[in-house]
């Protein structure tokens, strides 16, 4: 005879499960951790060598954490010692105590510190410039910056530059002169490579693996926001190709795509559209391989267990009104089955972190859906495992038009319903005469955000930088306050993806 179980034991259970999710979730956070600190602990020698060399990253997505990292590794078997940390964790002391240091700083949007080092920046930077007489003195410390930025926008570099200046004003000695990256540029990273030579006082230091991009095909493409007056929207599905296992990622990675293959096809168009003017027709065709260079990032918008990587793909265009080299390509041009070059890429600073068993506010517009997506799968899967809802998550997405845009909608009221989602809020700026969008919505529910933000929730922005973004950023303020918002980027309680 097969034994049902009671109302209160099955509850006892599903609660159990819940538990032990959640102890699962911040035992790998855990781990993580202990790893990153395993790591850096290897990186110093066990005999007294002196005072490490400082390796600083200031990164938004990851890149430059990426590359501090293997520049800290290079010199490391080299023989030196070396300590990896986020700008933002360094104080004073640490930067008085050190006699080299190198600093490896993104822009964010026009001239921006990174979040990660928003402290430093504001702490340090603009605190010292406010009271030079006292300001911190590091005529002992030798130092190297390399700055990535973005060459499309006015403060390229903006905040590599301010941060190289500000080390220079403080008394800092340059052991070479600043190098900036135009994205990935390979013959800046080369430059840096170089100069990390000398330091080592060594011609052989040890090369940087190269990025690995591996064959993946389109196995689906569907138009998402037919009749909108925005640009088109494309959900893409891909797929290791030849039956290759897929690859482990987590909620709020990335994506980048080599656009490389077709910038060469795109190029002998040029070719072949300006073939009476050759001049032309070179100038057209070195712009495509400056293009090509840069691998494109999109935010994964599913998990490993769905089978596939699925994106959201906006195709843009050109001031000529033709599409974008990698969006027209991926949304247009490729043939579903068609082969695409992939690499999966880490992105730290979106992952959920310590706040798999927190309340989530997510906010984002457009495309920045997609990663506020993989979040929210996270937590439907969890609920569908333990059955429980307990951690609420509330949603705040905007886009232009209800009828169009309204991206993944039976999907999202599916999870409203079923208790994933607490709460959503859609701001569609042309359904009126008045444009709403969500930086709108989360000021009018000022007294809500803070009542969740005092339950210890975690927000998480993802879309575009220009308009969103630093709207959103300006509520937040005005509603919480500078110190508490500071407080909750520290805590890595404020999250963002945008671009």
């Amino acid at each position: 005879m097969t034994a049902i179980l009671s109302r209160p034991a099955a509850a006892l259970l599903l609660l159990a499960l819940y538990l032990l999710m959640c102890a699962a979730l911040w035992w790998r956070y855990r781990r993580r951790q202990r790893q990153a600190a395993a790591e850096s602990a290897a990186l110093l020698p066990a005999s007294d060598a002196g005072p490490p060399v400082l390796v600083l990253h200031a990164s938004q997505t990851g890149q430059a954490e990426e590359i501090a990292w293997q520049t800290a590794r290079a010199l490391h078997l080299a023989g030196m010692p070396v300590r990896v940390a986020a700008l933002g964790e360094v104080d004073r002391e640490a930067l008085r105590g050190a006699r080299h240091a190198l600093f490896i700083a993104s822009t964010y949007g026009e001239g921006d510190a990174p979040d990660s080092a928003a402290p430093f920046a504001r702490d340090l930077m603009a605190a010292q410039a406010s009271d030079a007489a006292t300001g911190l003195d590091l005529s002992s410390l030798q130092v190297g910056v390399l700055a990535l930025g973005d060459a499309t926008y006015t403060h390229f570099c903006g905040f590599g530059r301010a941060l190289d200046a500000w080390l220079r004003e403080r008394g800092a000695r340059s052991m070479f002169d600043r190098i900036e990256a135009d994205r990935t540029d390979e013959h800046a990273l080369s430059q840096w490579r170089q100069r990390l030579s000398h330091l080592a006082g060594t011609a052989d230091l040890a090369e940087w693996e190269a990025p690995v991009f591996t064959d993946w095909r389109l196995a689906a493409r569907r138009h998402l926001n037919p009749g909108s007056q925005g640009g088109p929207v494309f959900h893409l599905e891909l797929v290791p190709a030849g039956g290759s296992p897929l690859p482990a990622w987590e909620a709020g990675d990335l994506v980048q795509v080599s656009v490389a293959g077709e910038a060469t096809h795109a190029a002998h168009a040029a070719h072949a559209a300006h073939a009476a003017h050759a001049a032309g027709a070179a100038g057209a065709a070195d712009a495509i391989d400056d293009d090509a260079r840069r691998p494109r990032e999109y935010t994964i918008a599913s998990l490993p267990a769905d089978g596939r990587v699925e994106l959201m793909v906006r195709r843009t265009e050109r001031e000529d009104g033709s599409p974008g080299l990698a969006s027209g390509w991926l949304t247009e041009r490729l043939a579903v089955g068609g082969g695409v070059a992939l690499r999966l890429r880490p992105h730290a600073s979106f992952r959920i972190g310590a706040n798999a068993d927190r309340p989530l506010i997510l906010v984002g517009n457009g495309t920045g859906l997609a990663g506020l997506r993989a979040h929210l799968k996270v937590r439907a899967q969890a609920r569908m495992n333990t059955g429980n809802g307990a951690v609420r998550a509330w949603l705040l997405f905007g886009e232009r038009q209800s009828a169009h845009d309204a991206h993944y909608r039976d999907e999202i009221e599916a999870w409203q319903r079923d208790g994933v989602l607490a709460r959503v809020d859609w701001a569609f700026s042309r359904d009126q005469a008045e444009r709403v969008h969500v930086q709108h919505l989360l000021a009018r529910e000022a007294p809500r955000l803070r009542e969740w933000i005092a339950d210890g929730a975690a927000i998480y922005v993802c879309g575009s930088l220009q308009g969103m973004a630093g709207a959103v950023d300006a509520v937040l303020r005005e509603t919480l306050g500078e110190a508490d918002v500071d407080a909750l980027i520290r805590e890595g309680r404020y999250r963002r993806d945008v671009y």
